[in-house]
């Protein structure tokens, strides 16, 4: 059964939309004068003053790659966090660790990891979907770059703004 909403009856004036566009300046002419006045502070000025201290807890920012606290890769190249990026903007080419190594039971790691900073929408599926822990949105909003090579981040580039994630790591554990 359908709903049926009736909708009231517009005056001529309302039609016209001229109310809504002079009760608009009105708003906006207010807050010029305000501002004007030194009332609010609406325009920050960057980069002299910055986001940092009042960043929400919720903040996403880019994403980058971390190590554990022994300098060890933490991804596994499952390669789930690029299966589920909506602008395919992360690119894994996985790896094996050499059957000799202490770690040598792990499958892989990841041979090249790249990141296209000018694709990422900052949707943090990557880091809800990592079941390591190797990837994390750092609160980081002034990324740039005078080219696209440039805002494209390899491995290397990701590790060194990652930086180090203390925390127990599946890849590592000796009892898998």
């Amino acid at each position: 059964m359908a709903i049926v909403v009736n909708r009231p009856k517009l005056s001529f004036l309302e039609n016209l939309y001229f109310p809504g566009i002079i009760k608009g300046l009105i708003i906006t002419i207010k807050h010029a004068f305000k501002s004007l006045r030194g009332e609010t502070h609406v325009t920050m000025q960057y980069p002299e003053e910055k986001w940092d201290a009042h960043l929400p807890d919720y903040y996403r920012g880019a994403p980058t790659l971390v190590k554990d606290e022994h300098e060890r890769e933490r991804c596994v190249s499952c390669q789930l966090c690029e299966f589920i990026c909506p602008p395919r903007a992360i690119t894994i080419t996985p790896g094996e660790i050499p059957k000799d190594d202490k770690w040598g039971k792990v499958e892989k790691a990841p041979k090249a990891f790249e990141i296209d900073m000018i694709r990422c929408i900052y949707c943090g599926l990557c880091e809800e979907v990592c079941p390591e822990q190797a990837i994390y949105l750092r609160k980081d909003y002034a990324i740039t770059g005078t080219s696209r090579a440039e805002m494209v981040h390899d491995k290397e580039k990701l590790y060194e703004i990652g930086g180090v994630r203390t925390g127990l790591v599946n890849k590592w554990n000796e009892l898998k």
